[in-house]
């Protein structure tokens, strides 16, 4: 009787567990009931043979293969060698519009052996009719819209570009993103989504977080903006002859004084200099090395005749000097450097000239982009590192689609990767936690790099990071590098450059004023060339060693 009764509570506990495993797998497998929800959805999962067309062109030699993620059983299409071109490609069913509704570009990317020169981006082709075949894919298929990390060099962005036909000229026209996100530096997973919004709006995500946000139609976002400026430079016309951009000239009625000595010397003696008293006028300033001694091996008829090696004279120590004492030399008052007319405001001056305006043949307005429609998905790229992993390709309207590919198909996969690089970071700088502060700072420098106003010194400052990456015991040497690199342009922003240097002031300058300038220039050269020869005289003669 007590058996029978366990049963029920048996079947019912069944079912609650039951209950829970569909909860769950129906979570961990939602990316494969949304692909109802995509228009284009490629997991990799199977074989890409016979369904993704590589190209047959004699440049793209590089073998694409059918493989598994590192330390995952998700397979995905491999870039398997090194300083090869690949170039394969995917035909949809139907061409996707982009010019209704919001459209989502997603996929992932795995550089399992890093990135240090190449491309990581996918092409969304224009239909064939557009001039191109599939076995004939290559850099030069027209495409609509190019997204994806590229690194080499300088270069370390996540590329938007997209090409638009201009309906005045029919010429098509790149557009690139400006100020793009930077690549991720590490060896994990990572999904970039750009999504296309009706309102003009385009959002780029790295991992879900957004990194940058543009608008089709800013001049700000795009270069060259997507609308032309309304008018031009007149390619015809000509600066006339008799236009006159300086905006000073010498002074045509100034003469040259006549007490105005063009040939008197900088400086001359000082003939009320004395000799300072204590001065040792019979004693060098070096002798030989009392306590040196001729080697034992010393050969005279080879090595030649044996010199002391030379010390320096004990007692010039407490006297001013020894040696002959010379004369020193003073400013001579009278100097006063080439004579040059002053400068006066030019009165024939124009200003600088520029070609007049005319009015853009290729102008237009537009509410939004006119986008060519996207009918195939490609990855033609070029690069120095293999281990290049694609996966999860995916087309949508809706970004809450994207976000659940996302969370199902990108997140169990990344945070594995995550725990297993802490794990080994730990194990291997034991528990003071140093690497783990490291990938912070490198992470922090990266975002900082990415600020839009430090874009012309952006390759400077990866440099450093990058040293510091290859070199973890230097980190905090290239971090107070990179601060000064951020510091001297934060200053050059606010003071506008070096600041001007302080002109000394010159005594006895009587109408000299105006010639400043080049009475410094040659006053700079004298003192150059005293330096040098007080250096050689200073210069010790070379010492044998004993």
């Amino acid at each position: 009787m007590g058996e029978r009764k366990g049963i029920p509570m048996a079947l019912g506990l069944l079912a609650m567990i039951l209950f829970f495993i569909a909860s769950s797998s129906s979570h961990l497998v939602r990316a494969s009931g949304d692909a109802d929800d995509a228009i284009f959805y490629e997991s990799f999962d199977e074989d890409f043979d016979g369904r993704w067309i590589v190209s047959d062109k004699e440049d793209y030699n590089g073998v694409w293969k059918h493989a598994k993620s590192d330390g995952h059983d998700d397979y995905g299409l491999l870039v398997s060698e090194q300083a090869r071109k690949y170039a394969i490609v995917k035909e949809l069913a139907e061409s996707v519009s982009l010019k209704d509704g919001t459209v989502v570009l997603q996929f992932e990317t795995r550089l399992q052996n890093g990135l240090e020169c190449g491309g990581a981006y996918i092409k969304y082709l224009r239909p064939q009719e557009s001039g191109w075949k599939p076995k004939e894919f290559d850099n030069e298929s027209p495409y609509s819209i190019m997204f994806g990390p590229d690194k080499c060099g300088a270069t370390n962005k996540v590329h938007f570009i997209f090409k638009h036909k201009n309906p005045k000229s029919g010429e098509y026209v790149e557009h690139h993103l400006k100020y793009p996100p930077s690549v991720p530096s590490d060896k994990l997973t990572h999904v970039y989504t750009a999504i296309l919004k009706p309102d003009n709006e385009l959002q780029i995500l790295i991992d879900g977080e957004e990194k940058k946000k543009a608008n089709f139609l800013s001049s700000e976002d795009f270069e060259p903006p997507l609308i032309p400026s309304k008018t031009i430079p007149d390619p015809d016309d000509k600066k006339p002859e008799d236009w006159d951009e300086r905006a000073k000239i010498p002074d045509p009625s100034a003469v040259k004084p006549d007490d105005w000595d063009e040939d008197a010397p900088m400086e001359i003696l000082d003939e009320e200099a004395e000799n300072p008293e204590g001065w040792l006028d019979d004693e060098p300033e070096e002798i030989d090395d009392p306590e040196a001694t001729k080697p034992e091996d010393w050969d005279d008829e080879e090595d030649g005749e044996w010199e002391a090696p030379k010390i320096e004279n004990p007692k010039c120590e407490a006297a001013p000097g020894c040696g002959e004492w010379k004369r020193p030399t003073k400013r001579n008052p009278a100097y006063k450097g080439k004579w040059s007319a002053p400068y006066i405001d030019n009165p024939s001056y124009k200003g600088i000239w520029k070609p007049r305006e005319i009015p853009n043949p290729e102008y237009f307005e537009l509410a939004k982009p006119d986008f060519e429609p996207i009918a195939a998905i490609g990855i033609e790229i070029w690069t120095m590192q293999d281990g290049i992993l694609f996966d999860n390709v995916l087309i949508a309207n809706d970004d809450k689609v994207a976000e659940s590919y996302r969370e199902t198909t990108w997140k169990p996969k990344f945070t594995v990767e995550k725990d297993k690089l802490k794990a080994e970071e730990e194990a291997a700088t034991g528990s003071d936690g140093i690497s783990g502060f490291q990938k912070k700072v490198f992470d922090l420098l990266y975002k900082i790099a990415d600020i839009p106003f430090l874009s012309e010194h952006k390759s400077k400052i990866f440099d450093l990071i990058e040293k510091a990456e290859k070199q973890p015991n230097l980190t905090i040497g290239i971090l107070v590098a990179v601060v000064v690199v951020f510091v001297s342009i934060f200053l050059r922003l606010i003071f506008g450059g070096k600041k001007p240097a302080k002109v000394e002031k010159k005594p006895e300058r009587t109408e000299a004023s105006n010639n400043q300038g080049s009475g410094e220039n040659e006053e700079n050269k004298e003192k150059e060339k005293q330096k040098e020869e007080a250096s050689n005289a200073a210069r010790r003669r070379p010492r044998r060693e004993t």
